[in-house]
């Protein structure tokens, strides 16, 4: 999608999403403005979803995924949104 990502990713109980977040927020912006991929500078905005699933649940996650331009066809975000 042109204005979001979705990401699925196995987390340790004892890790920080929101540490993660800003990891994955700096290296990506980092990298993208190195690489001046964007005209101007590139930044994510200050917010983010995160939601968890059970392991029975990663199929339907991965296809949620995989699908999301027909998903949002239906439904619009302005947000980025990472799903663990």
């Amino acid at each position: 999608m042109p204005d979001h990502v979705h990401i699925l990713a196995g987390v340790r109980p004892a890790q920080s999403i929101s540490d993660l977040i800003q990891h994955i927020k700096g290296s990506s912006s980092k990298w993208i403005n190195e690489k001046r991929l964007v005209t101007g500078k590139f930044e994510w905005q200050e917010g983010y979803g995160a939601f968890s699933c059970g392991k029975s649940q990663i199929k339907e996650v991965i296809n949620y995924i995989e699908n999301q331009e027909q998903h949002h066809k239906k439904n619009h975000f302005l947000r980025n949104t990472v799903i663990f």
